[in-house]
């Protein structure tokens, strides 16, 4: 029988050992039932965000943790492991069959779940088939090849001549692709590296990077607390999702005159400069020089301009005028 693909490889069982927590306590915290959670720690399944952010809060752990990073001693483990199953598939023709089945599904004009349908599969065991991870048995080749217009003779004819024709080719490179992205650390631009860096799997994490946002500030006495860490994260709203440069504070409303809820969050972008009128979180430090863990303060002030020009914060409660090294617009507020 053909294995599972990895698809989610994750320290996720290293982190839960480490913390002295079985699999069942695991399980019934995080809503999940012992098979998923398995399943997850193994790699063969994967979290949605909100999961993701459950497991994190749960571990007491960073979501960059979840992540195997290439210094990690289990990371040669995976590449193995994936490798094995990716020729173990392959050997057995599985990997062919399913794309070719995918190519003449998309031929057709056909989705996945009306192809599971007019098959008479669930959409889970059709697709685990058009990826190799799942073998045909023969009572259900008739009913697949019927779905296409096919006999079994001439669905077999099809994918063979797709084969010999080179057409499969760059269908079974982006699987190869997509899994190369879990074996080789990736490279990027994001103005984050230096809190991430080079992580396995690094296309996945920034999957899930992109539905999340930091929260790099909270109060702390007068001021704001800022750190930029990934180790307190909330769900982006909508619009925010995949928006470079955003995070969250957690604003001291006491100083803001009591019209912000202290149970809001602020988002500011780093890449927005406020002008005057606007809300805007100023920062006693180089943003772009902080790195990862370093202290800083900050404030959430009204931009003022003063009668020489000069841009400075304006706070309440009582009346302050403050000034910062950095300045970002605050683009939205939203409570929990």
């Amino acid at each position: 029988m053909a294995q599972e693909e990895i698809i989610f490889p994750n320290n996720i069982r290293n982190i839960r050992l480490a913390a002295g927590m079985k699999m069942t306590e695991l399980a019934r915290r995080s809503n999940l039932s012992l098979s998923a959670v398995s399943k997850i720690e193994k790699g063969v399944r994967r979290l949605n965000q909100k999961q993701l952010l459950n497991i994190c809060n749960i571990l007491g752990c960073k979501l960059s943790d979840i992540f195997i990073k290439d210094t990690d001693e289990v990371a040669s483990k995976w590449q193995s492991e994936i490798t094995r199953r990716m020729n173990d598939n392959e050997d057995g023709g599985l990997k062919v069959f399913g794309t070719g089945l995918r190519k003449i599904r998309q031929q057709s004009g056909k989705t996945i779940a009306q192809a599971a349908k007019d098959a008479g599969m669930t959409l889970s065991v059709y697709h685990k088939i058009e990826v190799g991870q799942r073998e045909v048995y023969k009572n259900e080749i008739e009913p697949l090849a019927k779905s296409f217009a096919h006999s079994v003779e001439s669905l077999f004819d099809k994918i063979a001549e797709l084969y010999k024709s080179g057409e499969l080719a760059k269908q079974m490179n982006k699987v190869k692709e997509r899994v190369n992205a879990v074996l080789v650390p990736g490279d990027s631009s994001d103005d984050f590296d230096e809190m991430r860096g080079h992580l396995y799997g690094a296309k996945l994490y920034d999957n899930a990077r992109r539905k999340l946002i930091p929260v790099f500030g909270k109060p702390d006495g007068k001021t704001i607390s800022f750190k930029r860490s990934d180790s307190n994260m909330i769900a982006a709203p909508a619009n925010l999702e995949g928006r470079r440069g955003v995070y969250a504070v957690i604003p001291n409303s006491k100083r803001l005159g009591g019209f912000i809820p202290e149970n809001a969050y602020v988002f500011a972008d780093s890449k927005t400069r406020a002008n005057p009128g606007d809300l805007a979180v100023f920062i006693d430090a180089d943003f772009n020089a902080l790195k990862s863990e370093q202290n800083a303060s900050a404030n959430i002030a009204i931009v003022r301009k003063d009668s020489k020009g000069k841009i400075y914060g304006q706070m309440v409660s009582p009346d302050e005028k403050i000034s910062a090294q950095t300045m970002h617009k605050v683009i939205m507020i939203i409570t929990e």
